[in-house]
């Protein structure tokens, strides 16, 4: 079997990779959507475009060989766009390899380990009082989690498109809205709690202090993402489990964190840490140091599956992100998708990752697979993190 042809297929503000054989096989990845300048797509669908260049006519199984090669073919390597390109091949490939073996891509790695995955969903309202409202309707539903984040302190878009965040009123509401959620929902139902990068150092170890109380499952990147050496003076002032990883491209990004123990989740991304291959590597890496990853999936219904197939397989699992319930959501374009029952997700027993895309939905679908994230500006018009 050889690869004959890879396409990039934006469809809405998505990005789906697919890659054809010789044999009538196809695998389909996902491309990060927040990749590339300012969320543009375009410098990663080029990289795409180069990766294609080295795999036609190449076996789809080396899987780890392609990997190497298309990372060492750049010079200066690692950049988030070739990654998110290589990330997105790369789970093609194990969709390919399912599929031509007959076996779903969590038993080529290694099998299951448990027969399910908690997940948590994405909660939202534009009061405290909606919030609540959701998330009580989340728990309701079945989920075992709740999560949102960092609260706007003015959610009304100006002309130039940017809302309002200032760190200390911001921090005010969390408070507030952390203690209505955990009073609503109750001790047994696991609140994940994200920041969006928004705070710097001391007002995210203020503001961690201050929900101690609240026993939240964890806070997700309470940092920005740019010097993760910063984790070391977060971890010397909160008590709170500090969950990041998101925005970081490689196992090399993570080597500080996780050697040092200043995390107890790695919030990895398949779509862009380099796929399936490198996430793995990653997660292996986090188990000999008693760190649990909670996979970062904001993203469409390929890049659940393959998060679904490595908390599968991997021992050292905390949750998963789920913003949606899986089937209620693009079953038009994904007629067949991985499943979901109270709270769990489950890797179905078909080959390759499971989940089926309508190419003529996706066609009538066609768009930019861009536009995000918006930025936000402080009280002085300074900016800061979505």
């Amino acid at each position: 079997m050889k690869v004959t042809k890879v396409t990039v297929l934006p469809v809405s503000r998505f990005n789906y990779v697919k890659v054809e054989t010789d044999e009538g096989i196809t695998g389909v990845g996902e491309l990060h959507p927040a990749s590339g300048t300012g969320g543009t797509p375009f410098v990663p669908r080029a990289a795409v475009e180069y990766c294609a260049e080295y795999l036609i006519d190449k076996d789809p199984s080396h899987i780890e060989r392609h990997w190497q090669h298309m990372f060492r073919r750049q010079l200066f390597r690692g950049g988030s766009d070739m990654m998110a390109a290589i990330g997105a091949i790369d789970i093609a490939l194990w969709d390919i390899k399912g599929k031509a073996l007959g076996v779903p891509v969590y038993k080529l790695l290694g099998g299951p380990v448990r027969d399910k995955v908690v997940c948590y969903p994405h909660c939202q309202g534009s009061t405290t009082e909606e919030l609540v409202e959701n998330c009580l309707e989340r728990v309701d539903e079945g989920w075992k989690f709740v999560r949102w984040g960092q609260p706007e302190t003015s959610g009304v878009f100006e002309a130039q498109g940017h809302a309002l965040l200032e760190p200390v009123e911001s921090m005010r509401i969390a408070e507030e809205q952390m203690a209505r959620v955990r009073e609503a929902v109750g001790p047994d139902v696991q609140i994940c709690f994200d920041v969006h990068t928004r705070l710097d150092t001391a007002h995210a170890a203020s503001m961690c202090r201050d929900l101690e109380p609240y026993k939240p499952f964890f806070i997700e990147d309470p940092l920005r993402a740019e010097n993760a050496g910063s984790y070391r003076t977060l971890a010397r002032q909160v008590r709170l489990p500090i969950a990041a990883g998101e925005q970081w491209s490689s196992k090399w990004a993570f080597r500080e964190v996780v050697e040092e123990e200043l995390i107890s989740y790695a919030r990895i991304d398949l779509c862009n840490v380099g796929g399936i291959t490198e996430a793995l590597k990653i997660a292996h890496w986090c188990e000999t140091h008693y760190i649990d990853i909670a996979p970062h999936n904001p993203l469409g219904l390929i890049s659940a599956a393959a998060c679904i197939a490595l908390c599968m397989a991997t021992t050292n699992v905390a949750v998963q992100e789920m913003p949606k319930q899986p089937g209620t959501v693009d079953t038009e374009l994904f007629p067949e998708q991985i499943e979901w029952q109270d709270g769990f997700a489950f890797a179905p027993d078909k080959p390759g990752l499971g989940v089926e895309m309508d190419e003529s939905i996706a066609e009538s679908r066609r768009g930019s697979g861009g536009g995000w994230p918006p930025l936000l500006r402080r009280n002085d018009g300074a900016f800061t993190n979505w």
